[in-house]
């Protein structure tokens, strides 16, 4: 009986193995690559607008889809308040805390299709907590190597944010917008904030042009 269990156990596992073994780690959603970091879901290998993993890619206020060539409170997407003649409509009087693939509001979504979306505040927190972070240059472009559990990795440019008509902190801080509204200022949106000895999730103003990195299932 204990040699039938122990054969059962050890067929188990092999097959387990086997399967994780088999387990595609990289592929292709409508044109676009993806990286499995042994997370909840996979990470693309660019920022939308870039065409290498070291390109830092367009900037984009949040909710917003296309890149600009200014960035300020009057011209953001959902972000006039009564000082600039406006109102907060679908984000803040409307009660969403969340941008949908569906929304017409996701960069992601709306740039890439297929699958593609923006992350959410908890799947950026993860990256954060179970992956390892190393700050290195790659193709001259300064920014954090980020590499799961299970061995892979992607890379993520320092591209700094705009403001107004402004680039600013260009290969020292990097900063990425998640779908999830703030829910302590709604002028904010939750954001990946980094520099080379730092990384977390904060809030941030959403009138500021920042960087997308996608996610897919």
């Amino acid at each position: 009986m204990r040699r039938v269990l122990s054969f059962l156990l050890l067929s188990v596992f092999s097959y387990t193995l086997m399967a994780q073994m088999q387990k595609p780690v990289t592929g292709i959603v409508n044109g676009h690559e993806w990286v499995d970091l042994g997370l909840s879901l996979k990470w693309a290998t660019c920022n939308v607008g870039a065409t290498a993993p070291s390109d830092y890619g367009g900037y984009y206020a949040w909710g917003e889809t296309q890149s600009k060539s200014s960035y300020e409170w009057s011209n953001c997407f959902d972000c006039l308040d009564s000082s600039t003649g406006g109102d907060w409509s679908t984000y803040k009087i409307g009660g969403q805390m969340q941008i949908t693939p569906s929304s017409g509001h996701d960069t992601a979504r709306e740039n890439w299709g297929g699958t593609w979306r923006m992350p959410t505040d908890a799947e950026f927190d993860e990256l954060c907590k179970k992956c390892k972070w190393t700050w290195t240059s790659r193709d001259d472009h300064d920014g954090y190597v980020v590499t799961g559990s299970n061995g892979n990795s992607i890379f993520l440019p320092a591209a700094g944010w705009c403001e107004d008509t402004d680039s600013c902190s260009v290969g020292e801080y990097g900063d990425y917008w998640s779908s999830t509204l703030s829910s302590s200022n709604l002028g904010n949106a939750r954001c990946l904030d980094f520099y080379n000895s730092f990384h977390d999730v904060g809030d941030c103003y959403r009138r500021g042009g920042f960087s997308v990195r996608p996610v897919t299932e």
